[in-house]
């Protein structure tokens, strides 16, 4: 239109996106409820499955659905590889940091040490994910970690 007006407003496309607002506000406490119920289980597993963790953030004040752990002794990117070929996919840092090679500045300013930073994994869920995926994923990171840290000069160090 030359620059003079905004051209034909798309109807449809609005009263679609009127409707997802709709569904989300009316689904946002059950979605909630559900994403603490999988993030609660899958800490637990964690903590109890894989020693020399960190929980990253106040549990009670984080979003649901996300977790963030600091594995000590190893680098969180080999984590990330590895759960990734088995078919699980995480990020490195924070999201503030994702897609970034700089280290996580949220996490730095959290109190973080740079070890910690460094074997920073951040886990999301959605509410389709299962009780039974979950336990996949844990296997997976037991697994992953054992052998990471077994090869890590930093990990046989703190053995002793």
């Amino acid at each position: 239109e030359r620059n003079k007006r905004g051209g034909t407003t798309n109807v449809p496309a609005i009263v679609g996106f009127g409707k997802a607002i709709e569904n989300t506000k009316r689904d946002l406490k059950m979605v909630n409820k559900r994403l603490i119920e999988l993030t609660n289980y899958f800490i637990k597993k964690v903590e109890y499955e894989i020693p020399n963790i960190k929980i990253n953030g106040n549990l009670a004040q984080k979003a649901p659905g996300i977790v963030n752990i600091s594995f000590k002794y190893i680098e969180g990117e080999s984590i990330l590889i590895k759960l990734d070929l088995n078919g699980v996919a995480v990020s490195t840092g924070s999201a503030c940091a994702s897609g970034s090679l700089a280290k996580s500045h949220v996490l730095k300013a959290m109190g973080l040490k740079h070890e910690d930073i460094n074997g920073a994994i951040r886990f999301s869920f959605g509410v389709d994910v299962s009780k039974d995926d979950i336990d996949y994923v844990v296997r997976k990171l037991v697994d992953i970690v054992e052998e990471l840290r077994s090869m890590s000069p930093l990990g046989k160090k703190n053995k002793k």
